[in-house]
C-alpha cells in the first residue's frame, strides 16, 4: 500500500509547473533589495533596462544597470523592503512596487518584468527608484 502512494507522490512532484520558481519573483526581488544585493538583482535584468534612479534616467545595458544599482546601495544602505503592490495575473507580465527603507531615507521601487520566450523567465525591463513622498 505504501509503495503506490510513494510512487504517486514522486510522480506529482516530478510534474510541477516549469514556472514555479518564477512564481514568487517579486518576493525574491524584495529580499534582494532588502539586502542590497545588486549582483543577484542583475541576474533578473534583461539585456537592456530602462533604469530610473532618483534623477538619473536612461536605457542601460545589463552591466551598466548593475553598476548604477550597486552605487545606489553603497550610498543608501537598505534596512527593510516591503511589497506594497503586485500584479501577477498576466502570464507574460509581472509588476511590483516596493517600499525600501534605507539608512538615508525611504524610497519607492517600481519593477516591471516581462516574460522572455527564449528562456521562459521573467526579466526586468524597467526599474524605477524614487524618493518616497510620504
Amino acid at each position: 500500500m505504501m509503495k503506490p502512494l510513494l510512487a504517486l507522490l514522486l510522480l506529482l512532484l516530478h510534474f510541477t509547473p516549469n514556472n514555479a520558481p518564477q512564481a514568487d519573483i517579486i518576493d525574491d526581488l524584495s529580499a534582494q533589495f532588502r539586502t542590497g544585493n545588486s549582483k543577484e538583482i542583475a541576474k533578473h535584468f534583461s539585456s537592456s533596462v530602462e533604469l530610473i534612479v532618483i534623477d538619473q534616467e536612461d536605457v542601460y545595458s545589463k552591466a551598466q544597470s548593475e553598476q548604477i544599482l550597486k552605487d545606489f546601495f553603497i550610498k543608501n544602505q537598505p534596512n527593510k523592503a516591503t511589497i506594497i503592490h503586485r500584479i501577477s495575473s498576466n502570464p507574460n507580465y509581472r509588476y511590483g512596487i516596493l517600499s525600501l527603507q534605507t539608512k538615508t531615507g525611504k524610497f519607492r521601487v517600481t519593477i516591471t518584468l516581462k516574460l522572455t520566450k527564449a528562456t521562459n523567465n521573467f526579466l526586468i525591463s524597467e526599474l524605477r527608484i524614487e524618493q518616497d513622498r510620504e
